[in-house]
């Protein structure tokens, strides 16, 4: 598994704690060091030199029911945006199957503050699903699905993407109980496999968050 890249700095953001270190928050959940040199990572004002567990412990309190699964076979670029996505969403837990490693650049560090568990192949993530009581959704453009406006999307679900180009595997397919699609209206055949993944959260988020 490749080690998570430093956060990167950028233009937003606070600076040193303006009272200097003589009046520092006592509380647990602050980190000195942000606290002495600023905090320019990409998180919520609310989370403000806070450290990365206690961000995590907070999100943990409200995240949502759904979890994002994501079949790896090709080392997608898409990995890393749709877990981006999924932290954006708040989704309870992104599920990694096939390869261990993925591509984290497209991540821009979210899998800090996300949940990411490893499942070896289809299978094993179909025991864990079933084992969890927790629906599978499919989403990919084949023979029977339904447009997503439409489809059952489930309180407490997993939503399975598959890999850009090829889309899911059959075995992928076959562990679903349903399979949704997104409506277009263009030439295309499909959309980028991590623009898919935002739309589909982003319609669980409508109805259920």
């Amino acid at each position: 598994m490749t080690e998570t890249p430093p956060e990167p700095e950028l233009s937003v953001g606070v600076g040193p704690w303006p009272t200097g270190a003589s009046d520092w928050p006592d509380d647990p959940r602050y980190d000195r060091e942000l606290l002495a040199h600023g905090d320019r990572r990409n998180v919520l004002d609310h989370y403000r030199y806070w450290t990365v567990a206690a961000i995590v412990a907070d999100l943990d309190e409200h995240r949502h029911r759904f979890h994002v699964a994501i079949e790896n076979w090709q080392h997608d670029m898409n990995i890393g945006s749709i877990v981006r996505s999924a932290n954006a969403f708040g989704a309870a837990e992104v599920h990694i199957i096939g390869k261990r490693r993925w591509n984290r650049r497209g991540a821009m560090v979210t899998d800090r503050y996300q949940h990411v568990r490893h499942h070896p192949d289809v299978a094993s993530f179909a025991d864990w699903a079933a084992a969890a009581a927790i629906p599978i959704l499919a989403i990919d453009n084949v023979p029977g699905s339904v447009p997503v406006d439409r489809a059952e999307l489930p309180e407490r679900c997993v939503l399975l993407f598959g890999q850009e180009g090829p889309g899911l595997s059959a075995e992928a397919l076959a562990a679903a109980s349903g399979v949704a699609e997104i409506t277009q209206y263009g030439s295309t055949r499909s959309i980028n496999a991590s623009a898919a993944a935002a739309v589909v959260m982003y319609e669980w988020c409508r109805r259920w968050a």
